[in-house]
């Protein structure tokens, strides 16, 4: 059976992004394939989070992991600081990365312009801890996004870098999955882009009714159509693409209609959203509030995947300590 690999940094709540872009996803996979899923609170270092809010991010994480249905009895779901083979691993690959290709990555580029009072050795070697992840685990399958594509392409170079240099072959070089047709890009609620974390423009799956009513009735939009089935600017395409996502068949076309024929009224649209989005995310909020709570049951499946990732991980790296050289006397 593959193993597929995927992970989230324990920084604030999962958004629709999320859970559309790759919750439901996971679901489905579970099924069919060796399934890793981890909460990468190692990453979340690179922007020096207090030490008081640390586990509770990772707490968060792991409870809405679990109410959007994530099953530990059919996965591997672990903590990335639960593993320290992942670091060991990660120390032996920079030792086989290089300071140019690493200041090329796009993402570099753009964390350096985004916080340049805070450029630390942990944002240059980010994509060489993510290959860290992927690897110790030797996934064959990794979901990403669009941005994220870069980092895989990084693990694929240090897998075939050191499998080459040691005369291995501990290390499978990892694609892309591609979820085809399911495959969903959800936008913000700003305009433009997708819906992030860092972006400040999500609706996220532990937000109360009125913060959701609040946030879609604040969502750009324009002054409505002049002409008959005119193009939709990219704000209004954001707002029919949420719609679409989450409202039924009847309701879009109602709507889309009301544009096409120059009828429609963007608060009226905005409602019948955020109505949508709370009977989706509301019954959620609801499991993620009693996962929280019940934190013998968080530390029983935190604790069961420490065992099952730490079991992969150990035999990963015995090959990789065995490929450099290390030998015990």
């Amino acid at each position: 059976m593959e193993t597929v690999l995927s992970g989230i940094r324990s920084t604030g709540h999962l958004h629709l992004g999320n859970y559309f872009g790759a919750l439901r996803n996971y679901i489905k996979m579970q099924q069919e394939y060796n399934c890793y899923f981890f909460i990468a609170d190692l990453h979340s270092l690179t922007t020096h989070p207090h030490p008081a809010d640390f586990h509770e991010g990772v707490k968060i994480i792991l409870s809405e992991y679990l109410a959007s249905g994530l099953d530990p009895g059919k996965s591997t779901i672990f903590i990335q600081s639960d593993i320290p083979e992942i670091s060991e691993l990660y120390v032996l690959l920079n030792m086989i990365s290089y300071k140019g290709e690493l200041e090329r990555t796009p993402s570099f580029k753009e964390k350096i312009r985004k916080q340049p009072e805070n450029v630390n050795a942990g944002l240059l070697t980010y994509p060489v801890l993510m290959a860290a992840d992927i690897l110790i685990h030797r996934a064959h399958k990794v979901p990403v996004g669009k941005d994220q594509e870069q980092h895989l392409e990084m693990a694929r170079l240090l897998a075939r870098r050191f499998n080459t240099l040691y005369g291995s072959d501990v290390f499978p070089e990892p694609v892309a999955f591609n979820f085809g047709s399911d495959l969903v890009k959800v936008p913000g609620l700003d305009g433009s882009g997708k819906m992030g974390k860092s972006e400040g423009n999500g609706i996220y799956l532990y937000d109360d009714e009125k913060s959701i009513h609040k946030k879609v009735m604040r969502a750009v939009t324009d002054s409505g159509p002049t002409e008959p089935n005119s193009k939709m600017p990219v704000a209004i395409e954001n707002l029919f693409a949420l719609l679409k996502i989450v409202s039924a068949p009847d309701t879009v076309k109602h709507f889309l209609d009301a544009y096409n024929n120059c009828s429609i009224r963007y608060g009226d649209l905005k409602k019948q959203l955020a109505t949508d989005i709370c009977n989706l995310t509301l019954p959620i909020r609801a499991r993620i509030d009693e996962i929280y709570k019940d934190t013998d049951y968080l530390r029983k499946v935190a604790a069961e995947g420490r065992e099952k990732a730490r079991e992969s991980a150990c035999a990963t790296l015995k090959e990789a300590r065995k490929a450099v050289g290390f030998r015990s006397f």
